[in-house]
C-alpha cells in the first residue's frame, strides 16, 4: 500500500495532480477541494489510497489520513467505487458525512451527484455505525485554506464542476450563483475559498434539478 505521497507538484488538473516523487510522477485523483490547495511547483504532501482493478491501479489522494479512512469505510457500501466515495467527499466533510449517516439526514447524501433519493435511503441503512462518530470539528481540512495560486476563483471552480460530471453550461449557471460570495472574500482582502464556493455551488445545482 501506498500510504502517502511528497514532493514536488509537476502539473494540476481539474481531476488530477502529478506528484513528482524520487523523479517519477505519480498521478494522484483528488477531490477539487484537494487540488485547490496544491500549487505547481510547490511542495505537497498527500495521504493516498490505491486502487486495484483488472486493468488498471489508480492512486486518489487527500488532504489528511481522515479523509482517506473515511473514503475507504465508503467504499463498503453496495454500490460505491472510489469514484463516488470521492464524490461525497468533494461535498461533505468527513465529520459531515459523520454526522449526516448517524442523524439519518438524506438530504445532505442526496446533494452529491450521483446519489437519489433511494441511494440515500440505502446508504444511509449500510453505512450506520461504520464510519462513527462526528468527531466535533467543522468544516473539511481543504476548505480551511485559502486559494492563494494565481489562478481566477470561477476558472478553478468552472473546473472542478465539470470534473464532476456537470456539463459547462451548469458550470457556468453555478459559478454566477456564488459570485457574490466570492466577491464579499475579495472586498474583505481575501481570496475567496475555493472549496466553500464548492460546496455552495452544488448545492445551488442540486436545487435546480
Amino acid at each position: 500500500m501506498i500510504a502517502f505521497v511528497s514532493g514536488p507538484v509537476a502539473a494540476l488538473a481539474p481531476t488530477t495532480a502529478v506528484i513528482e516523487v524520487g523523479g517519477i510522477g505519480m498521478a494522484v485523483q483528488c477531490a477539487p477541494s484537494t487540488l485547490s490547495a496544491l500549487r505547481v511547483g510547490q511542495d505537497a504532501k498527500l495521504a493516498t489510497s490505491l486502487v486495484v482493478r483488472e486493468d488498471s491501479l489508480t492512486l486518489y489522494g487527500f488532504a489528511d489520513d481522515d479523509e482517506r479512512q473515511v473514503f475507504e469505510l465508503l467504499q463498503t457500501a453496495s454500490g460505491v467505487g472510489p469514484r463516488l466515495a470521492q464524490a461525497m467527499l468533494a461535498v461533505h466533510s468527513p465529520d459531515a458525512l459523520r454526522l449526516a449517516v448517524s442523524t439519518g439526514d438524506e438530504k445532505a447524501l442526496t446533494a452529491v451527484p450521483g446519489i437519489g433519493k433511494k441511494g440515500a435511503q440505502k446508504l444511509l441503512l449500510e453505512l450506520k455505525g461504520r464510519l462513527g462518530e462526528p468527531l466535533g470539528t467543522s468544516g473539511h481540512v481543504g476548505a480551511q485554506r485559502v486559494a492563494s495560486g494565481p489562478a481566477p476563483w470561477g476558472e478553478q471552480l468552472q473546473a472542478a464542476l465539470i470534473g464532476l460530471g456537470y456539463a459547462s453550461r451548469e458550470a457556468e449557471e453555478a459559478v454566477a450563483a456564488v459570485a457574490p460570495q466570492a466577491e464579499a472574500a475579495l472586498a474583505d482582502g481575501v481570496r475567496p475559498p475555493v472549496p466553500q464556493l464548492l460546496r455552495a455551488a452544488l448545492q445551488t445545482l442540486n436545487r435546480a434539478r
